[in-house]
């Protein structure tokens, strides 16, 4: 099972157009179908906000929507301790209140991260890690992936 964030379906959104790729397309939505990948509501709602097409397909696959639980929410206070985050003091180089809320998920769920962020080399404080650094932690402990690594891990011919 895997979790996905907002970059990495707007990453396949953009980049592997439905017209172009319709068995990309066909093969996630069968995925999503029989729940094999999902997005916290945080994500979705970004991927809503951002491109609402790619949110519509979602829907009309039926994506779980995973809402925030009080076990994510917990797991997402350690989090933003663990990174020494006072309050709403999100570093702009670093992780957002949603990212942590998504690797929560991830966590909780006990899926792998589907991410696209980037982030070369680790920063020097880490209010500045983005998700896959977060992730790396050993109190986080969760695998994270790109879109292409988890299209790769399919095997899928298309």
């Amino acid at each position: 099972m895997a979790t996905i964030d907002a970059s990495s379906i707007i990453y396949a959104w953009d980049n592997y157009p439905i017209e172009q790729f319709p068995k990309v397309w066909e093969w996630l939505c069968e995925e999503i179908g029989n729940q094999i990948l999902t997005i916290s509501k945080v994500a979705f709602d970004e991927v809503k906000t951002k491109v609402p097409e790619c949110a519509t397909w979602m829907n009309d696959c039926k994506i779980e929507k995973i809402d925030i639980t009080s076990d994510i929410l917990k797991f997402a206070l350690d989090i933003h301790e663990l990174l020494g985050i006072e309050g709403d003091d999100y570093h702009p180089k670093g992780v957002g209140e949603n990212d942590i809320i998504i690797i929560a998920t991830a966590k909780v769920m006990e899926t792998i991260l589907i991410s696209n962020e980037k982030q070369l080399g680790l920063p020097d404080i880490k209010k500045k890690y983005k998700i896959p650094n977060v992730c790396r932690l050993s109190e986080v402990d969760i695998e994270c992936i790109d879109f292409l690594e988890y299209l790769k891990r399919s095997k899928r011919v298309f």
